[in-house]
């Protein structure tokens, strides 16, 4: 409406939200794939051996309601299994909560006491940017004030992790009677973060920071990219910094991950029947993806045409 003021994301509600959202948040990578256009066609792969078939599905956490993703190829791989596998159970928000606050919450080390002087300066006027109080940050260990910082830019602009690809998959494998796997639970998925050696937990706060910087022209090109199924751009946007800039990171939240679910596919694939598994895109791109890992293993990972 013409001359309505937005109201300020306060800090609580930032909070708020964040702890009912929590289990969206998989690698910074992932969450910042969000913004997207009214159509897209993302890439999927299949992997065969004699007797089952693997659907693997790059997505996205986080989408605009209006969204446009569905594809005849997801709804042809989503129709033809039996299970449905995504990333972690994001139905548990009690759960979560739980854990962001034995996890996430270090009251008793202020952040600012974790920050240098430029660092404090820079990630204050951050915060102050989302119209939330910096003070209300105080307890939060850095992972988490990391993942804040890039969760929250994307609510307030009307991004709703229900619209995310893998809610409505799980919509339509309920619908189905399919049932729905994870490959990590909660407490894992928290851990990723909670168990970086604090130069490394605070180097994602900072990955967090560089990223508020440049958000708009970044997601540009990510929206580009991934409506375009152009793997290769995704991989040198949201992987290759972080392996220059920030290697332990770049090894904790996505090379570890992707060999750990390399192998669970590996496992899947001595049994039979066909499943679709869905994990955030950026897992899919660059060197060391999953596609990678299972090669590794003398297992193909085929990408279907468009």
């Amino acid at each position: 409406m013409p001359g309505r003021r937005q109201q300020p994301l306060k800090g609580h509600t930032v909070f708020n939200r964040l702890k009912r959202t929590a289990a969206a948040c998989a690698a910074l990578v992932t969450v910042t794939l969000a913004a997207f256009p009214a159509a897209a066609d993302p890439a999927i792969w299949v992997i065969k051996d004699e007797d089952s078939t693997i659907y693997l599905l790059g997505t996205v956490h986080i989408l605009k309601p209006e969204t446009v993703w569905r594809t005849p190829a997801i709804d042809k791989a989503l129709g033809e299994s039996a299970e449905l596998w995504v990333e972690v159970d994001t139905d548990d928000a009690a759960g979560m909560q739980s854990l962001i606050g034995r996890y996430g919450l270090d009251p008793a080390n202020p952040l600012s006491g974790k920050l240098s002087p430029e660092e404090l300066v820079r990630f204050r006027a951050a915060v102050v940017s989302l119209g939330a109080d910096p003070a209300r940050f105080e307890p939060f260990r850095p992972w988490l004030a990391g993942l804040t910082l890039s969760v929250a830019p994307l609510l307030k602009s009307g991004f709703d992790p229900k619209s995310g690809v893998e809610e409505k998959l799980k919509a339509a494998a309920r619908d189905g009677a399919k049932p729905i796997r994870t490959l990590e639970s909660q407490e894992q998925q928290i851990r990723f973060f909670a168990d970086l050696p604090p130069r490394e937990e605070l180097q994602f706060l900072l990955s967090a920071l560089d990223a508020t910087e440049d958000t708009s022209s970044m997601l540009e090109g990510l929206v580009s990219a991934w409506s375009s199924g152009d793997v290769d751009t995704i991989g040198t946007l949201m992987n290759d910094e972080m392996a220059v800039k920030y290697p332990g990171l770049y090894d904790a939240l996505l090379v570890r991950r992707n060999k750990d679910w390399a192998g669970q596919i590996q496992t899947l694939l001595k049994g039979k029947g066909v499943v679709l598994i869905a994990v955030g895109a950026a897992h899919l791109a660059g060197p060391d993806s999953v596609q990678a890992q299972l090669a590794s293993r003398r297992i193909v990972a085929d990408r279907l045409p468009d």
